[in-house]
């Protein structure tokens, strides 16, 4: 997810991770270990199709994750889904700022997004960006509540809450594994100015041309 130009609790006894201690540090560890990947962009194959479940954890993973922070981190990401560097697996990464200000910073293996109740369900409609579709940006309805549930890279479950835009970053990035861009949820005219803004813009990163 391309970072913005400009909390509800949860089920009793629920308990989220804490992505928010140490972030600057945790997230500078995995880029000085990781290598950075050019991004792939809408027309990819890969970026329209369901990713596969993650079923080793072990070094490679780990690897992939330091990697993906990296690439994040120099295309000045708020959150990068693995297909977006041409792997076809489903993990996330995300180093994102909510509403309040306060940094979140992880990664999601085989993430599913909890299905909201009806009167949690409070759309926000601002902005949205992503790296895979550079230089473009639309108001794109979510709700500004989400639950993700999933697991890390050693396998162990976790589940991520987040509000206002880190919200909209942890539905944008499994939505990217399950093979849908935030263009996909647009209006055929929306849709097409975006690819507008897409054309008219040089991308500020390394890109995967299509063939």
């Amino acid at each position: 997810m391309a970072q913005q130009q400009e909390s509800p609790s949860g089920a009793a006894g629920e308990v989220f991770i804490d992505d928010t201690t140490d972030a600057a540090a945790r997230e500078e560890a995995h880029v000085s270990r990781g290598t950075v990947r050019p991004i792939t962009v809408v027309g990819n194959p890969l970026l329209h199709k369901e990713c596969q479940d993650v079923t080793e954890f072990g070094p490679e993973l780990a690897t992939l994750v330091d990697d993906m922070f990296a690439s994040q981190r120099a295309a000045t990401g708020a959150g990068l889904a693995a297909n977006q560097i041409g792997v076809d697996l489903k993990i996330f990464v995300y180093d994102c700022h909510d509403d309040e200000g306060v940094r979140h910073v992880g990664h999601v293996c085989n993430p599913v997004l909890d299905e909201l109740p009806a009167e949690q369900r409070v759309l926000d409609d601002n902005s949205e960006g992503c790296l895979s579709v550079p230089g473009a940006y639309c108001p794109t309805p979510r709700p500004d509540y989400a639950v993700v549930r999933g697991q890390d890279i050693e396998g162990k479950p976790i589940t991520v809450e987040g509000t206002g835009y880190f919200a909209r970053c942890l539905q944008h990035e499994t939505d990217h594994l399950y093979g849908y861009l935030y263009i996909d949820r647009l209006s055929k005219r929306d849709r097409k100015d975006v690819m507008r803004q897409m054309a008219e813009n040089t991308p500020r990163y390394e890109i995967v041309p299509n063939d």
